[in-house]
């Protein structure tokens, strides 16, 4: 017969379990995005293989003696080349005192060593799982990028020089600087005084048509005499302002698309406040997508439309499509006849930089802080982006800024990048975790979205989809995964630059950047690309020739508006400018 268990001891056992979780709780607020946990199990993974270890230590002797021999040498009167060089893409050394200077060559040469070693043994650390290595190797990477030597002023030759030259002159206009970023809590990127919304920004002449809590629908007027049948709706990311698509007029994509002859509609999404806490995902498809959908038919008197999503646009656009799907068995009464996806990821599992701020730690304390203010601030998340690229979205303008007392550029996509806007708490903490966290809208019927288990095999409209070289918000082989996933043609376009510019890429002569281009089916992302070729120039012209093919015969131009979806205001509408 079993002994009961005394009072005492059910006690000690509740408390421990208290404690325990107290203890769970301290550990996440100290440390949210799990840093501590990545680095002792690749520092677990050296220590069980120490042969390996003495091998990366004999290496890092080798290169410290080379080095030492280098210092040498110099020291002596002879000029031996440097033993530690900057990747292709590190710039922070770029101006030539960092090599004409043997002191300062020697600075810059020692932290190369040893920062490039550090990442090195982080990412390559044996019997640690992959996610681990470049967790801990990310981390290291901000705490190596901020002791730089060219962040401080007496280890930067340039600032140095500067300041000689101008009498300390770039030193108090630095502080200045400092001390107004210290009071908006940023290091600012852009002269935000030089831009207006509406004024210089968002100027491509059109009309809202249709507004509800969610969205306003902006329908934009015609410049030539007839345009294709088919409307073109574009849905952009709700983590940004959609006038990216509509910045100036050489690189507005909107404007571009209106001059060939489309009728362009354009989702300008709500800045969300607490109020709209508990909006979720199901209603940025059926409110926003689908209301946005079906009053584009209606006033262009069209069965259905080309839909067009960027980002987390686009992701949402690939779910609604597996939605619409559903909803109709007959694919010809589908409201979007096709579809083009710009950058946009559908299966997250590797989801590119972003990667290290996805997991249960960084979540739960994501959800936390959402609960308590009811949305995630834009200033928050534009942070972590930032951080994906450190050097050059945050260093590169400490220093400009505050050594060098530089006045930041006015330049139109960085003043964009910093309109930031809210994440409603339902829908950010669904999305990350359903679809970054554990990956299901790639999975059949992993998710069940207003009412319709969502499977993108389902899809039955043809794909025009564009993924971007260098982009890190979004890597393009991962975007490239859906094009095994519609029963129609899918065409790829790849272009070169990253996630915004690799994007926003008007005709210019001469050309400044590049595409591939060709169909897909059953490939990989590298054979795929081996098959296409290069072509040099904007896919800007490639896309709306496809689009011509889809889009239908030509009718007379339509202005915005009609008698069910009056012209409420002018564009760019009051949802875009809300901070």
């Amino acid at each position: 017969m079993a002994k009961a268990r005394k009072p005492e001891t059910d006690a000690i056992d509740r408390s421990a379990a208290l404690w325990g979780e107290q203890l769970e709780k301290l550990h996440q607020t100290m440390d949210p995005f799990g840093i501590r946990a990545s680095f002792r199990k690749v520092g677990e993974g050296w220590l069980a293989n120490p042969e390996q270890l003495a091998t990366a230590l004999s290496q890092l002797t080798r290169d410290v003696q080379s080095l030492q021999l280098n210092a040498w040498q110099t020291a002596t009167g002879l000029k031996p080349g440097p033993v530690q060089i900057p990747k292709p893409d590190d710039e922070r050394f770029s101006d030539p005192v960092w090599n004409e200077s043997a002191p300062f060559s020697l600075l810059k040469q020692y932290y190369l060593l040893y920062t490039h070693w550090l990442e090195e043994a982080l990412f390559d650390a044996p019997d640690t799982p992959a996610k681990e290595r470049r967790h801990a190797a990310f981390w290291a990477r901000q705490w190596l990028n901020a002791i730089a030597p060219n962040n401080y002023l007496f280890t930067n030759p340039v600032a140095l020089k500067k300041f000689w030259e101008s009498g300390g002159a770039t030193l108090n206009h630095g502080l200045k600087q400092w001390l107004d970023d210290l009071n908006s809590g940023d290091v600012r990127m852009v002269d935000r005084s030089a831009f207006q919304v509406g004024k210089n920004l968002a100027m491509t002449p059109g009309a809202v048509v249709y507004r509800n809590d969610l969205m306003e629908l902006i329908q934009y007027a015609p410049t030539t005499e007839q345009v294709h049948a088919i409307p073109i709706l574009i849905f952009p990311p709700w983590i940004n302002k959609f006038y990216i698509l509509d910045l100036n007029e050489k690189k507005s994509v909107v404007r571009h698309l209106v001059a060939q002859g489309y009728t362009v509609f354009v989702v300008s999404w709500r800045n969300p406040t607490a109020a709209q806490s508990e909006t979720t995902f199901d209603d940025y498809l059926m409110q926003g997508m689908r209301e946005a959908v079906d009053a584009a038919r209606g006033i262009c008197g069209t069965p259905n439309v080309h839909a067009v999503g960027y980002c987390i646009g686009g992701t949402a656009l690939a779910a609604m499509m597996a939605w619409y799907n559903a909803e109709y068995p007959d694919a010809a009464k589908v409201p979007v006849a096709h579809w083009t996806l710009l950058t946009a990821l559908t299966d997250f599992s590797r989801p590119g930089g972003i990667e290290v701020f996805l997991n249960e730690e960084t979540i739960n304390s994501l959800d936390t802080m959402m609960a308590q203010q009811g949305f995630l601030d834009g200033r928050d998340m534009a942070r972590a982006f930032r951080l994906l690229r450190s050097n050059s979205l945050i260093w590169h303008y400490f220093v400009h800024n505050y050594l060098y007392g530089e006045t930041p550029p006015a330049f139109d996509v960085l003043f964009w990048n910093t309109d930031v806007t809210r994440m409603p708490r339902a829908m950010h903490a669904y999305y990350l975790r359903e679809f970054y966290l554990h990956n299901k809208l790639i999975q059949k019927d992993g998710v069940t979205l207003a009412g319709h288990k969502i499977d993108l095999g389902r899809i039955r409209q043809p794909l025009y989809a564009v993924g971007c070289v260098e982009d890190h918000i979004a890597p393009w082989k991962a975007a490239f995964k859906i094009a095994d996933k519609p029963q129609a043609s899918v065409q790829y376009t790849l272009s070169s630059s990253g996630h915004i510019l690799g994007i926003i890429n008007p005709p210019v002569i001469p050309p400044k950047r590049s595409y591939w281009s060709g169909p897909c089916r059953e490939q990989s992302p590298d054979e795929w690309k081996r098959q296409c070729t290069e072509i040099q120039g904007s896919w800007w012209p490639h896309w709306t020739k496809y689009l011509s093919g889809q889009c239908g015969p030509m009718v007379p131009a339509r202005q915005p508006g009609s008698a069910e979806h009056p012209v409420l205001e002018a564009a760019p509408g009051r949802y875009v400018l809300d901070t």
